[in-house]
């Protein structure tokens, strides 16, 4: 179970994990953008499905300034559609334009404080922590989205403005620990 949940201005946690594209990823496997979106995922939960194609446009509309990396912590023994090989099968199946990662000892999901599936980390150009929560407030019809939260506090973050909601709740499944 994830122990204390970073809080705004902390540092990114340190991490080093494989991908479904086989290659190891850091924290400094994403130095090359000034900005970085930490996602806590998985392929069962629903949430998440219906936030993927968003978070693929994300990643396209602001390539530019930013690097977004998902990562999977699930336990596999009773989610076995979150297992690594399944990872592979729905990166390739998304067209995933972002590194995905898995954490299988769930010690990054610990280190970050993490509870659910989609839950945002954005990092500024120091890796601290500015904006934590959902990409939205509505995660069934992308066409009836009031407060595209995770949006907005990039579109700040690039205009060097303090990002007017930097936190918001979590929604989604519940990252499903080990015993």
């Amino acid at each position: 179970m994830a122990t204390d949940k970073l809080t705004l201005g902390a540092k990114c946690p340190q991490f080093s994990l494989t991908a479904t594209d086989g290659k190891l990823y850091s924290l400094e496997s994403f130095s090359s953008k000034k900005f970085l979106i930490v996602i806590f995922s998985c392929n069962h939960c629903p949430y998440v499905q219906a936030y993927e194609d968003r978070i693929i446009e994300i990643q396209k509309d602001y390539n530019e300034h930013l690097n977004i990396v998902a990562i999977s912590s699930n336990e596999t023994e009773n989610y076995p559609e979150d297992s690594f090989e399944k990872m592979k099968e729905r990166a390739s199946l998304k067209g995933f334009n972002f590194p995905y990662l898995f954490d299988e000892s769930q010690e990054i999901a610990k280190a970050f404080g993490a509870t659910h599936t989609p839950e945002i980390f954005l990092f500024d150009s120091e890796r601290t922590l500015v904006f934590h929560g959902k990409i939205d407030d509505n995660w069934q019809d992308p066409k009836n989205v009031k407060s595209p939260y995770l949006r907005n506090a990039i579109n700040e973050l690039i205009e060097g403005k303090k990002i007017s909601v930097p936190e918001t709740f979590t929604i989604g499944c519940t990252i499903k620990w080990k015993k």
